[in-house]
């Protein structure tokens, strides 16, 4: 059972009504076994439920030491505990093919590892801070790990600000659940109109990647750039649409991020739930910003390895990391200068032409650390990045070079306006405007014949069909 299969939704909405039938103080049992069904079908092994119980059943247990005694030993103790699993599922296998040079080992793999591992460190660590309660009731503890519509790839939500939501029991609320259902048809358009599509040329060109070079490599990484956002924002909108059915508010995950202006300001905007782990359990407590600028710049690089680690096994990953943190660096370094450049060009007063010009350089840094992150190694990373600037061949773009990776133009033609229309919405959001507020004020045939429409333009032009297979959420593999 995926996001996007049909069984899903049948799913959601026998347990959206099962949910609003049953009195409010009785309705997060609904969520509980709503949850729990739904982790079984979507893991598929008795191992995989095995071991996220006994994690869940170890982190309730530290957490209630933890409030008795607040020790940062039983702290650490516990903090490895909830590590190992993943550590031995994420990297065992690369320890042991890449560096041991021994045979790889079938591990139980659980889903959402990586993000219910970084949501229980949270809470224990909340808990030694003072900052939260510990749960005392395991079925409530259960809940909040397991709670259906983000525990794949989150948001990594924080105990105190989704528990007390997932237990009070929500009445219904039409707008709530109507902007729910928003999203749900936004996650749609995101997956099947732009992520699925692009998927198709970057697969073929990172995939065959000897085969390709110069321009070639430019539009794989801008696609790539894309896809993984579409694909990321558009689970994470499921996530949250599918939530608010209940009445739940999840946090944000994503604001605009290729609408940055720096990549300080894209780590703000890219992945917000992970950028707020990394900063207040990692950067903050090694020291932060507080202790100098070398010492800053070190946490910085520290902060960005460990989620370069998380991200996945490989030297790639804590090089793509590293690239993040370099590119900091060198803009506090080059900050002086900077202004000074965009002075003597005139730039100070031209703020639409200037912010424009950061978001390209933004997004160009960015693209292409995504190279290196989506390439199969480091090296052949390296080397799509090189040929880049090695191999002239701009004409790919006048002949049918392009039409031959797998789209034809028609297909191009969707995938090019619907990015357009992605950037277009992305705009008008950035500066504060709401379309569920504008679609919601409109008389109900008028919402009504939007819904229809938008939903005929997903099903006529998204990309499926006969043989078609929607890919898997790309950070469900992270």
């Amino acid at each position: 059972m995926t996001y996007m299969s049909f069984w899903f939704y049948v799913f959601v909405l026998i347990a959206v009504l099962l949910y609003y039938i049953v009195p409010l103080k009785g309705r997060w049992i609904v969520l509980l076994a709503g949850s729990v069904f739904f982790y079984w079908q979507a893991i598929g092994t008795k191992g995989g439920m095995a071991v996220i119980l006994l994690t869940v059943a170890a982190a309730y247990g530290a957490g209630l030491l933890l409030q008795k005694m607040r020790k940062r030993s039983i702290l650490a103790i516990a903090v490895l505990l909830m590590i190992l699993p993943w550590l031995c599922i994420k990297n065992g296998n690369y320890v042991l093919e890449i560096l041991l040079h021994r045979e790889a080992v079938s591990w139980i793999v659980p889903l959402g590892i990586s993000f219910y591992t970084l949501q229980i460190i949270s809470y224990l660590a909340d808990i030694y801070m003072g900052k939260i309660e510990a749960q005392k009731n395991p079925a409530r503890f259960a809940l909040y790990v397991m709670f259906f519509p983000q525990i794949v790839q989150g948001p990594i939500p924080r105990y105190d600000r989704l528990a007390g939501q997932l237990y009070e029991g929500h009445a219904f609320r039409e707008r709530t659940v109507v902007g729910g259902f928003y999203r749900i048809l936004w996650g749609f358009f995101l997956k099947l109109m732009i992520a699925d599509r692009a998927a198709v040329i970057v697969d073929e060109i990172f995939d065959y990647h000897n085969l390709y070079a110069g321009c070639y490599v430019l539009v794989a990484g801008v696609l790539y750039s894309i896809q993984l956002y579409a694909d990321f924002a558009a689970c994470i909108s499921i996530s949250k649409g599918v939530a608010n059915l209940f009445g739940i508010q999840l946090s944000d995950n994503f604001h605009h991020p290729y609408l940055a202006v720096s990549v300080r300001d894209f780590w703000h905007r890219w992945h917000m739930s992970l950028s707020e782990w990394l900063k207040d359990y990692i950067y903050i407590p090694l020291g932060g910003s507080r202790k100098g600028r070398i010492r800053t710049f070190i946490n910085l690089i520290l902060t960005f390895v460990v989620s370069g680690i998380w991200h996945g096994a490989g030297l790639r990953f804590a090089v793509w990391g590293l690239m993040h943190a370099v590119y900091q660096i060198i803009g506090q370094l080059t900050q002086g200068v900077r202004r000074k450049a965009e002075k003597m060009l005139g730039l100070e007063e031209a703020v639409g032409v200037r912010i424009w010009i950061q978001r390209t350089w933004t997004f160009l840094c960015v693209m292409v650390a995504w190279i290196i992150f989506r390439a199969e190694n480091l090296r052949t990373g390296i080397q799509m990045i090189s040929s880049m600037f090695r191999v002239q061949n701009v004409w790919i773009f006048t002949n049918d070079a392009l039409l031959s990776l797998g789209l034809g133009w028609k297909e191009w033609v969707v995938l090019l306006a619907s990015i357009l229309l992605l950037l277009a919405v992305s705009l008008k959001q950035e500066r504060g405007v709401s379309f569920s507020d504008m679609i919601f004020r409109q008389p109900l045939y008028v919402r009504w014949a939007l819904y229809l429409v938008v939903i005929f333009g997903i099903m006529t032009y998204g990309a499926y069909g006969m043989g078609y297979d929607s890919q898997a959420f790309i950070y469900g593999g992270f």
